[in-house]
């Protein structure tokens, strides 16, 4: 692949907890022009990345301590690590885990084995789309104005997995375990952080989706509250309700009968 100016010294984060992996890498990757860091599980990947803020990463998926799939979605969740392209490389290759990768954040996902010119070729299209992104944006925020207090990027990707799942959500423990802390102190962070329950937050974000559903499609009720995580119309509209002071049935009737009243002025 020619060496052009654009991916000259561009730094590379390999996270994997193999050694062997790690050194395979950085061979397969040697006639490229590119700099290393190395982290051993995605925790120390991602406090490496938010010390060294790398132009990609290359995360292995199963790891002890903290998983690839968790240590993305801090990354996302973090304004000074969200925009750096993370390519997931698993031999994990199961549909499932392609699409979680993809899910959680990651702009790729590679099976191994690989060839070297494969794994070449996709860094080299994903760093060329970043340096097109960045070429596009407006000028970048000061870095100290895009530093967030640690917990918040906890709750932030607490709050991504949750509306990302609305319908099937885990229990608590495994939420928490998804972003790489305990129920415990997710619960505490969560209500330092945004003044509400975690269980409350949920609530209000499946109103929330409830109210655009009925607004936006034509999908029955019964469908809507499976859809975001009820398990019945009935405790869909009990709560709804309670927040929205009618029905699911009344809001999409109102809706109804207000969108017959501008077509009628309209026509006049």
């Amino acid at each position: 692949m020619p060496l052009t100016s654009e991916t000259v010294k561009k730094n590379i984060l390999i996270v994997d907890d193999s050694a062997f992996e790690q050194r395979m890498l950085m061979e397969l990757l040697s006639e490229q022009p590119y700099r290393f860091s190395i982290a051993f599980n995605g925790y120390q990947g991602y406090q490496l990345a938010l010390a060294t803020l790398p132009d990609l990463i290359l995360l292995d998926v199963r790891m002890p301590e903290m998983d690839g799939y968790t240590a993305c979605r801090l990354l996302k969740a973090n304004p000074e690590t969200e925009q750096i392209p993370v390519i997931f490389l698993s031999g994990a290759d199961a549909a499932k885990e392609r699409i979680m990768g993809l899910q959680v954040g990651g702009v790729d996902y590679i099976s191994k084995p690989f060839t070297p010119e494969e794994l070449a070729a996709r860094i080299h299209i994903h760093l060329g789309l970043m340096r097109k992104s960045n070429s596009t944006l407006p000028i970048a925020v000061p870095a100290s104005e895009r530093q967030q207090h640690p917990d918040l990027v906890f709750v932030n990707a607490v709050k991504q997995l949750i509306l990302d799942n609305l319908g099937s959500l885990p229990n608590l423990s495994e939420i928490a375990r998804s972003v790489g802390t305990y129920r415990e102190k997710l619960t505490l962070m969560f209500r330092e952080q945004t003044g509400m329950t975690v269980f409350a937050f949920i609530r209000e974000a499946r109103i929330a989706r409830g109210v655009a559903l009925l607004q936006q499609t034509d999908i029955d009720v019964q469908d809507v509250a499976l859809l975001i995580g009820f398990h019945n119309a009935g405790n869909f509209a009990t709560a709804f309700r309670e927040r929205m002071g009618m029905t699911p049935s009344a809001y999409r009737q109102r809706l109804q009968e207000q969108a017959g009243q501008r077509q009628v002025s309209n026509g006049h």
